[in-house]
């Protein structure tokens, strides 16, 4: 089978699992687990924080880092369509109290001008903007990067006004393999960022979020509020620790296997897309043309050993990642083109 539904899909490696099988473990709880405070070390190193928290879950992570700089009330400015809006199953509301003031883009990227124009100062009328929020790289704009001039004039506005501002970084390796820089240099503008070892860097579990430590300190209790406080937990951090040391030199090969694939997609009859605005590893693609329900052609898909989800009824989205090599998405083109050619001809 040839999974592009995501890059949370990939399978440990070799390395990952022996590191896992061998890992010097404790009470993580108790603050003694000497493999999870490696990982939060390296973590914070490579992030440019102070200090770093290992989480269950990248949700987890966006929902500790919202409620480490927001109250109940209060707003959170953000794209519509990011992850911590549609995907996170309301946290934005259930754990911090806040409601999102979303601002539609056509790319996920925001600006200062459009961010300036929705801030809120507390009124008879208005609930206060609380935090600003952006999501580098973004994920159903297609993968795209935040420019980190952009980053930059957002959080030096934003800072000026006393606002914080945190990225979800989830797939920030990413970003930082498009523009040829550190990811600490494109964290360093935020105030707090989480990024995941499960999507693009391949580990089975785990997000990190950093910050500063005193901010940090207090996710630490939240973290187990939400459940997230685990024990031996050392057998996952180790396979983070490959991840982080191992994956990042393996994303420029996605990258151009997803340029591939675009370039591929936009020769198919019925596919819209423009492969020059593949920057990452994600490509969303338009069906509608196609004359048939992305959920139809994701199903054709299926039956010969290719998944690929649809977004809605005329988006489909892949995601390549190291389990999938420019072979499977040669052959994944092939397969799309004939269940899309296998469309009835509409009559008019």
């Amino acid at each position: 089978m040839i999974d592009l539904r995501s890059d949370t899909v990939t399978k440990p490696t070799a390395a990952m699992r022996r590191a896992m099988m061998e890992a010097e473990v404790g009470d993580d709880v108790y603050g003694e687990d000497p493999t999870i405070n490696r990982l939060e070390q390296r973590a914070a190193e490579i992030a440019g924080k102070e200090a770093a928290l290992f989480v269950p879950s990248g949700t987890m992570g966006n929902t500790i880092g919202v409620k480490l700089h927001t109250e109940h009330g209060q707003e959170v400015i953000c794209d519509s369509r990011c992850h911590i809006l549609n995907y996170e199953l309301s946290m934005l509301a259930w754990f911090s109290g806040c409601v999102a003031r979303a601002i539609p883009t056509p790319d996920g990227i925001l600006t200062w001008e459009q961010i300036r124009r929705e801030i809120r100062p507390l009124g008879p009328h208005a609930a206060p903007t609380g935090l600003i929020e952006i999501e580098n790289t973004h994920n159903m704009a297609g993968g795209t990067v935040y420019p980190p001039r952009t980053v930059m004039e957002i959080c030096e506005q934003a800072h000026g006004l006393g606002l914080p501002v945190h990225m979800d970084g989830a797939r920030i390796f990413n970003a930082a393999e498009a523009l040829g820089l550190p990811v600490r240099e494109l964290c360093a503008p935020v105030d707090t960022v989480m990024f995941c070892l499960s999507k693009a860097l391949g580990a089975p579990v785990g997000s990190m979020l950093a910050g500063p430590e005193r901010l940090i300190a207090r996710g630490r209790l939240y973290r187990k509020r939400l459940g997230g406080g685990m024990r031996q937990a050392g057998v996952l951090a180790a396979a983070g620790l490959v991840a982080l040391a191992e994956t990042p030199a393996l994303l420029a090969e996605d990258h151009r296997n997803a340029r591939f694939m675009a370039e591929g997609l936009a020769r198919i009859p019925g596919i819209a897309i423009d492969p020059g605005k593949v920057q990452t590893n994600i490509v969303i693609f338009d069906v509608s043309s196609a004359g048939i329900p992305a959920k139809e052609i994701s199903a054709r898909l299926k039956a010969q050993g290719v998944l690929i989800n649809p977004v809605n009824d005329r988006l489909m989205r892949l995601v390549t990642h190291y389990d999938v090599n420019r072979a499977d998405c040669a052959r994944a083109l092939e397969v799309l083109a004939e269940a899309v050619a296998a469309v009835p001809a509409r009559t008019v």
